[in-house]
């Protein structure tokens, strides 16, 4: 089961540099806005990427309504270059969840 974080403690563990958020939602969308820090990995080239990101530490993944983002933290928690699933988690709501700043443009990952 992977766990669900409220976009409360996602900001507060974003503000502490506690977390790395990775944002699947495509391209464009992630460039018009996207959770300050965040990579964007879209998920349709999640599978293929998987290999090219460190994992290490805690890893939020969003998407815009919380549904996709379980499924691509499931995906990265399997991926054999974690060594703990437990720290891979779905924001809970996703983008429509997100009352807070946004930062816009690139990745910088």
């Amino acid at each position: 089961m992977v766990e669900e974080l409220t976009p409360e403690e996602v900001k507060e563990k974003v503000e502490n540099e506690e977390v790395r958020v990775v944002d699947i939602r495509p391209e464009r969308e992630f460039e018009r806005g996207h959770i300050p820090g965040a990579i964007n990995v879209p998920m349709n080239r999640l599978p293929s990427e998987i290999d090219q990101h460190d994992w290490d530490g805690e890893v939020v993944v969003a998407c815009p309504i919380g549904k996709s983002s379980v499924q691509a933290a499931k995906l990265i928690g399997s991926y054999e270059g974690v060594e703990d699933a437990e720290r891979v988690a779905s924001m809970e709501g996703g983008y429509d969840a997100w009352e807070y700043d946004l930062e816009s443009g690139e990745s910088e990952a």
